[in-house]
């Protein structure tokens, strides 16, 4: 079976087993996805991206993309494979029905984003970033702004782009300096016009030929705005500004200055921007720029997290052909390939129970999106809100994990870069970084996250151990390991409550990673009480994974002075 529609299955298993996709689809906004959609929907993009997109990968890695007399020109192959990408619907797969859209889950376009990022990860970035955009304006913009520009993104006729970095100001987004004035025209649709000016760095996809308009949001200061974060404004700065029916028209003062040449996603262009007094129209309120940009982001930050599963799951896929087929010294048990060796096992099994904790993880977090659009209900987007960054972190770290493995797998051919091996390790590395760090999303979680007196992180617990409790009938060895983990994530979290923020900070990263092996040992459990051919698979995550959550707490509660005591001279 190729690469997509494997996923698919172990996607579908998911949906139908270990996440609220049932009272998704039951739900009165997604009441049409019934079964036979889903099944269609995957089945057409497992198609898409097994016989389009990851066709071009390759070509995209060892050719880039390049700036050619202003203009980006995309890799080989990129142009026919976005066209059949728009073409299909697939960039609307979620978005409002009034603009064009489909209006189905947003958890069933995390699943077709991550089997895109498998496939093509440079690519798929170019609908991915459209999508968040399509959600911030439909959030955010005037009935207008909507009208005219949501049509055309939803169609992919029309891209879009994130503007948040720029040289001086990058986790620290209230340090930006790009500007914006009036245009001194008055009032147009409804909104005063807008004169931007100033450089953003690290926009993937600032430019291309593969549409013909690019739409930036971007954020930047009124004249009168307050320092720091609470001065920001978002404004939709397009590459052409559209005529009086709509088509783009005259060329806006924005131009791309550079392209970045970075480890990995050698396909997808990371631009430096640079806005000469570039027309533009406020997104939100004066001063709600961020809020409106996170609208954007968060969700964003579950893609980003999938893009690393994805990533990982074909790297596996790879490795694991290649552990079939590679011949090395006599094995244990027979097998022709070094995947009967014990440890060659050990890595491709450990390999394989992370991606699925990480993937359940991530399908459960945009259940919880769905279910908080649907039903309005506090509860459960303070659920969404509680694993966004939790999957965003672990899915990366494990597909950034999972393709080191993979190389390793390989032996000596995975550090040659015509095996392919590589590529996927380059390309993975980024996803940590990208759309708020890892340790940004564990600092949020310990944070933000907990500020409601961690209510929400201890109901998921305690759910964790009800379901264990139930599973003790029947796999008593792994619900009481899964038992012991649950409650030892409890205390620790309660314990972390009590702790200054700083304190809370330097264990971040650690209590995130035990809180999400929690999570990947329910999810496994609960596959394996679902179907019994799933048991081995808990037993690695349980017995071997989730193992190293005592470690992990350890680090958690450990607390900030000692890092101090570390001076500067002795670091560097």
């Amino acid at each position: 079976m190729s690469h997509a529609r494997t996923l698919a299955k172990d996607q579908r298993f998911i949906l139908d087993h270990l996440v609220d996709f049932d009272a998704v689809t039951h739900s009165g906004r997604f009441a049409g996805a019934d079964a036979a959609l889903v099944d269609a929907i995957l089945e057409g993009a497992a198609r898409l991206c097994d016989e389009v997109v990851a066709p071009v990968n390759r070509a995209g890695d060892l050719t880039p993309a390049r700036l050619e007399g202003g203009r980006v020109r995309a890799s080989p192959g990129y142009a026919a494979a976005y066209r059949e990408i728009a073409a299909g619907g697939w960039v609307g797969l979620a978005a409002p029905q009034a603009y064009g859209g489909m209006g189905l889950p947003f958890t069933l376009a995390t699943c077709v984003n991550e089997m895109l990022a498998g496939a093509c990860v440079s690519l798929q970035l170019k609908p991915l970033l459209s999508q968040g955009q399509i959600e911030a304006l439909d959030h955010h913009a005037s009935d207008a702004l909507k009208t005219l520009y949501l049509p055309k993104l939803i169609s992919g006729e029309w891209s879009g782009t994130m503007n948040l970095t720029e040289p001086q100001a990058g986790s620290d987004v209230g340090a930006l300096q790009c500007r914006a004035v009036p245009d001194g025209k008055g009032e147009q649709d409804g909104q005063g016009g807008w004169l931007v000016s100033g450089q953003k760095i690290f926009i993937t996809w600032g430019d291309s030929d593969l549409v013909s308009n690019v739409c930036h949001l971007v954020l930047a200061r009124l004249p009168d705005a307050v320092p720091g974060v609470k001065g920001i404004s978002l404004f939709l700065v397009p590459k052409f500004l559209p005529d009086a029916a709509g088509n783009p028209g005259a060329a806006n003062s924005l131009h791309v200055v550079s392209l970045e040449h970075k480890l990995g996603l050698h396909g997808s262009p990371t631009c430096v921007m640079q806005f000469d007094a570039a027309k533009g129209w406020l997104v939100g309120a004066a001063g709600q720029g961020m809020a409106a940009m996170f609208t954007m982001m968060n969700n964003a930050r579950l893609g980003i997290g999938m893009q690393g599963v994805g990533l990982g799951e074909a790297a596996l896929q790879k490795a694991t052909r290649f552990a079939q087929d590679r011949v090395q010294g006599r094995t244990p048990d027979g097998s022709a390939g070094i995947i009967g060796h014990a440890d060659v096992r050990r890595m491709l099994a450990e390999a394989r129970a992370g991606l699925f904790a990480a993937r359940a993880i991530g399908l459960r977090c945009a259940a919880a999106i769905d279910m908080a659009a649907a039903t309005k209900d506090p509860a459960w987007a303070a659920r969404a809100a509680l694993l966004t960054p939790i999957a965003k972190a672990f899915g990366t770290d494990t597909g950034i994990s999972v393709a080191d493995i993979c190389l390793q797998v390989h032996g000596g051919m995975g550090y040659i870069e015509e095996t392919g091996a590589a590529q996927y390790l380059r390309d993975a590395r980024i996803t940590a970084i990208y759309e708020g760090t890892n340790g940004i999303q564990a600092m949020d979680l310990v944070g933000r996250k907990l500020a409601d007196n961690g209510e929400a992180a201890l109901a998921l617990i305690t759910e964790i151990g009800h379901r264990a409790a139930v599973a003790m009938a029947d796999q008593p060895e792994l619900a009481a390991a899964l038992t012991g983990a649950a409650l030892a994530l409890e205390d620790a979290t309660k314990r972390l409550l009590l702790m200054p923020l700083n304190a809370r900070f330097a264990g971040a990263v650690s209590y995130l990673r035990a809180f999400a092996l929690v999570l990947g040992g329910d999810a496994h459990l609960r596959a394996g009480q679902a179907d019994p051919a799933r048991l081995p698979l808990a037993r690695v995550m349980i017995n071997r994974l989730l193992s190293a959550h005592q470690g992990l707490l350890a680090a958690a509660l450990a607390g900030a002075e000692g890092l101090y005591e570390v001076s500067a001279d002795m670091l560097g």
